[in-house]
């Protein structure tokens, strides 16, 4: 598999992609493949506060649930309606269209804290 490099990653498998003083958040290939064809999706609320570390939603597939955490703090300002309505996107696209959410940074700082594409891999094993 691959990873874009543009992106920061979570040992949870979140990625985010820093736009200015936003972030997008998706879960990352992996994430997609290990969990199977998702069913549901259930990001949180635009307008919530996050900490980094928090619960922030959750994806179910035929074969799991699996949590959602803040990659980084902010206030959640925009979430993916479509891959809410067709949670498969996450699985189709999940760098692209299968985004699921998007922050104000808080603490732009806790970026840093991120892994990078191949410390990912190396966490994962590939």
């Amino acid at each position: 598999m691959s990873y874009p490099e543009d992106r920061k990653y979570t040992e949870s498998h979140e990625w985010v992609l820093r736009e200015g003083d936003t972030v997008t958040i998706g879960i990352t290939a992996f994430a997609s493949e290990s969990l199977g064809e998702l069913v549901y999706v259930e990001p949180p609320e635009e307008g919530d506060s996050l900490n980094l570390g928090d619960e922030c939603g959750v994806v179910e597939s035929v074969k799991a649930a699996s949590d959602l955490l803040a990659p980084v703090s902010g206030e959640v300002v925009e979430v993916n309606n479509a891959v809410v309505d067709e949670p498969r996107l996450a699985n189709d696209d999940p760098y692209g269209a299968g985004w699921l959410l998007r922050i104000k940074l808080d603490d732009p700082g806790e970026l840093d804290q991120l892994l990078t594409a191949s410390a990912y891999q190396e966490t994962i094993g590939e």
